[in-house]
């Protein structure tokens, strides 16, 4: 009987710990967020104490950090080659991934933005905010770099393409595709290793950033 009574207690509290364990996993929206459609992190880490404020902050000072780091790098290196600017802005995205995806999600581009609320994973009333956040960062990154580098082109009307137009909407279309195939390959499937997030779509940036700088 007391050998009965012990395995009666064992598998009591065997039934505990698996119910804690349980109520641990479904309290942390970070596990759980992926089903619920509310996963918009390009990084891992849990947001369950961070403010939709905190997280318009972080879109537009890492959307401000990333745009400044590319100009002024280029302004500074006007030599640089393609190469070199496609391997900046690769370099820029992942270190902005890692240092603000825990917070906002690390979307600095409102096409993610809007891909990411069509897929449920973020809230169409906030789509918005998100946007306007992201352009004003890259605005006042402009305005930021020609103050400080006073680098004026009065002339300047845009691009000179080496490609047709065609061609250029054509490059345009596939480079997105590639980025948002790999944003959600990488970002949205639980079987995915989330800490190579910054690693792939920073590589994804540089390789289109070469692809593309041919006809744009």
């Amino acid at each position: 009987m007391a050998e009965k009574s012990d395995i009666t207690i064992n598998h009591a509290s065997a039934s505990d710990i698996k119910h804690n364990n349980v109520h641990h996993i479904l309290s942390c929206p970070c596990l759980t967020s992926k089903k619920l459609g509310d996963s918009s992190s390009l990084s891992s880490g849990c947001s369950q104490n961070i403010s939709f404020t905190q997280k318009l902050v972080a879109r537009d000072l890492g959307t401000y950090l990333l745009m400044f780091a590319g100009f002024a790098a280029m302004v500074v290196n006007k030599n640089t080659s393609l190469l070199g600017i496609a391997a900046l802005w690769g370099l820029n995205v992942m270190v902005m991934i890692y240092t603000v995806g825990h917070v906002s999600g690390a979307h600095f581009n409102p096409s993610v933005t809007i891909a990411f609320a069509t897929c449920k994973r973020i809230a169409w009333r906030h789509v918005p905010a998100y946007v306007l956040v992201q352009v004003g960062g890259a605005t006042l990154t402009t305005r930021t770099v020609r103050f400080m580098f006073n680098e004026e082109q009065p002339q300047f009307l845009g691009t000179i393409p080496a490609g047709s137009d065609l061609q250029s909407l054509g490059l345009e279309f596939l480079i997105t595709f590639y980025l948002m195939f790999a944003v959600a390959g990488i970002a949205t499937d639980n079987r995915a290793v989330v800490e190579l997030n910054g690693l792939v779509i920073g590589a994804v940036v540089t390789i289109n950033s070469i692809l593309d700088g041919y006809a744009k």
